[in-house]
């Protein structure tokens, strides 16, 4: 088992304890010994639970972006990477939602994961085409990580076998954040309603200059965001 193979492993054993036992009541070396995975090898790769988090998001990064499309407008290639992101939520949901909520009383890792989560949308940006350098790229990123957190709260409730609300959301999401990339300083005009490919050429950003975490409360916070 070579190192990927053996952190896929470690990762999706704590993720399965994290859905039986709770996120807080979840430690690596309980996790790796019920997949029998080797314990000293686990403590040089993930010395804390913190490194899970973090590789966690890693991994759904290679994956995502190894299976990236090479077609289609910025905004359908954006969709497409959105998903397959909450796909890799979805292989590890129990757990995910474990930790969701282990967040909401953790600010310290849910820092972390904010954190993380920014690093990962740059690359989904940069991976459909869309420019993430500069103070407009910053907009970007921060708009992009709103497009996923409202992703994952419709996840959250989505329990259907097709993920059709979670569609619908993520569909959602980006229309606004077309719309709002259209209001930045030296837009092109707004983007037609069919979003074609012309509106939505290398110009075009999935992004939005609005606080990119709150919860359906309204309360500010990153609990939606996750890795």
């Amino acid at each position: 088992m070579d190192k990927h193979e053996f952190d896929e492993a470690v990762v999706a054993a704590v993720f399965q304890r994290a859905g039986l036992v709770g996120w807080a009541d979840t430690n690596v070396a309980e996790a790796a010994r019920d997949a029998g995975l080797d314990l000293g090898r686990a403590r040089e790769r993930f010395p804390t639970k913190s490194v899970v988090l973090m590789r966690f998001g890693a991994l759904a990064d290679r994956a995502v972006l190894e299976a990236a499309p090479h077609t289609g407008t910025p905004r359908e290639k954006l969709f497409d990477l959105v998903m397959a992101r909450i796909d890799r939520l979805q292989a590890q949901r129990e757990g995910v939602l474990a930790l969701m909520q282990a967040l909401r009383f953790d600010p310290g890792s849910a820092l972390l994961v904010y954190g993380g989560t920014l690093r990962s949308m740059r690359w989904l940006l940069d991976a459909a085409g869309v420019p993430s350098a500069g103070l407009v790229g910053q907009l970007r990123i921060h708009g992009l990580a709103a497009v996923w957190a409202m992703a994952v709260r419709a996840w959250e409730k989505d329990d259907s076998a097709d993920l059709g609300a979670t569609m619908a959301a993520v569909d959602r999401a980006l229309d606004r954040a077309v719309q709002a990339e259209a209001s930045l300083p030296g837009a092109r005009t707004p983007p037609s309603a069919d979003m074609g490919v012309e509106p939505l050429d290398e110009t075009m950003a999935a992004g939005a200059p609005e606080p990119p975490i709150t919860n359906p409360s309204g309360d500010a916070g990153p609990d939606a965001t996750v890795l």
